[in-house]
């Protein structure tokens, strides 16, 4: 029998991830699909009805629908119940499970790029306060770091998020950005700025530290100019293809049974999907 998954979400054609589990699929020779299925969240619960119907055996849900398929899940992982949104979904024992592993995907990515780096990684940068940077701080504090600074263009929404985690992470104002460049030995850009089509982000980074570990999530380009500076300062730039590498893995491995490899030739193909500059 063949196994169909999804993702869905609104808009869903520019979603890379088909691309992903196809390769895998491929590799391990599986009989399976992986589709793009535009969803307005309006029709998330008939998408789920199908989901339990057996039309699916599970998927991925990207935005706007991470938040909108928790009332209609039967369980959910710690993480997803902590990042209070689901972008994994499979069927087990006549239940449907959601997780979140966009956490998993981050830190993954970071261990093969940087190996060790939490051992030496005291004080972080985080900018941004929406759910991709709620996964990168509950990731960093799952590895032990006790100190996070946390700005967002919003104030009011990088207090809410640093109330969230409690004596380990600080709001600060997105106007004192630059001079927290060289407190911090991990910065990591969340927001969409820098991305190709919206503004850039504006930030000095003359005060950083040789090795201090610049990484933005943003993978289009793939080189942004975040990482473009960070390299002309010593710094280590991790971009952010591997993130959505990384977090594909858990997902596939509870559909199809194999737990697949994020290799150099999968990289290579979602590069050459990605335009230049």
């Amino acid at each position: 029998m063949t196994k169909r998954c999804f993702i869905i979400g609104h808009p869903v054609a520019h979603s890379r991830s088909p691309l992903i589990h196809g390769h895998w699929l491929a590799e391990h020779g599986l009989a399976g699909s992986y589709e793009r299925v535009e969803v307005p969240p309006a029709e998330v619960p008939a998408l789920i009805a199908r989901l339990r119907a057996g039309e699916f055996v599970g998927g991925n849900v990207t935005v706007p629908n991470k938040e909108i398929v928790l009332p209609l899940l039967d369980r959910l992982s710690e993480t997803a119940r902590a990042m209070g949104a689901a972008n994994t979904l499979w069927m087990e024992d006549g239940r449907l499970y959601g997780d979140n592993t966009d956490a998993y995907g981050f830190l993954a990515h970071l261990d093969a790029c940087v190996p060790g780096w939490a051992g030496r990684t005291e004080t972080a940068l985080i900018l941004g306060a929406g759910g991709a940077a709620r996964a990168v701080i509950y990731g960093l504090v799952e590895r032990g770091l006790s100190r996070i600074l946390l700005a967002n263009r919003s104030p009011d929404r990088a207090v809410e998020l640093a109330a969230a985690f409690p004596k380990t992470v600080e709001a600060w104002p997105w106007q004192e950005i630059s001079g927290l460049v060289g407190q911090s030995n991990l910065i990591v850009n969340t927001t969409s700025l820098g991305m190709s089509g919206q503004a850039p982000l504006e930030i000095d980074l003359s005060g950083l530290r040789p090795g201090t570990i610049v990484d933005d999530i943003v993978y289009v380009p793939l080189e942004t100019p975040l990482l473009a500076e960070a390299r002309l300062h010593g710094g280590i730039p991790v971009d952010g293809l591997g993130m959505l590498l990384h977090q594909a893995v858990p997902g596939f491995e509870r559909w199809f049974g194999v737990r697949p490899q994020v290799t150099d030739a999968l990289r290579a193909k979602l590069e050459a999907d990605i335009p230049a500059g």
